[in-house]
């Protein structure tokens, strides 16, 4: 049986222990919140149901949060045109496609805005970025989107496809940035997804405007 000032001794060396790892994994971080990293990895290695969740925490760096703060409108805009297809496409491809777009990027949307709201970073979205469209790659202008708007059938059909082969293209390069310059795990496996599915949209896309 421990005596209280034995225990005293134990419970210090253990917040002294505590305190080392959690100083060493503030360390490694990254560009992340310190108090953030060592909390997420040690909830990954507890347990690990939970390392998906737990795992953007864990480290990241400025290049992550532009990723991220870009990509939300990016694929905001790119939903915004996939509904128009609802009720303007004539093409049953397109509409096929255009329901994909949306069913893949919205729950990116909210995982992006998840892991940003993490790293105690502002989440952005459309209405943040007015004026900086021009620092996304592949965004339309509020002029592309009003002729898209407009258009209706087969018109729209082939505006639909030349402006999201475009859209894509801008989605790639931030993509394959963040491949290269990104630090964090699950933010880097995202942009690996992003590029590889909306290159093989972006081929599908082709073959429907030779067709139609």
């Amino acid at each position: 049986m421990f005596t209280q000032r034995s225990l005293g001794k134990r419970l210090s060396a253990a917040v002294a222990a505590g305190t080392g790892a959690l100083v060493l994994l503030t360390a490694c971080g990254g560009g992340g919140d310190g108090s953030m990293a060592g909390h997420d990895t040690s909830s990954a290695s507890a347990a690990p149901a939970t390392t998906a969740a737990a795992q953007p925490g864990a480290s990241f760096n400025d290049a992550d949060v532009m990723f991220a703060q870009m990509m939300i409108p990016h694929h905001q805009q790119a939903v915004e045109m996939a509904e128009l297809a609802d009720t303007r496409a004539a093409d049953s491809e397109i509409k096929e496609l255009a329901t994909k777009i949306k069913a893949a990027q919205d729950p990116e949307i909210k995982t992006l805005q998840g892991w940003l709201q993490e790293w105690g970073k502002p989440t952005g979205g459309m209405d943040d970025m007015q004026g900086m469209d021009h620092g996304m790659p592949g965004m339309m202008s509020a002029e592309d989107m009003k002729k898209l708007e407009d258009a209706k059938g087969a018109a729209f059909d082939k505006q639909f496809a030349q402006m999201m082969i475009a859209h894509h293209e801008g989605a790639i390069q931030m993509a394959k940035t963040e491949q290269t310059q990104g630090a964090n795990p699950e933010a880097k496996e995202m942009a690996k997804t992003i590029e590889t599915a909306q290159q093989a949209e972006i081929e599908q896309m082709r073959k429907i405007i030779d067709r139609l």
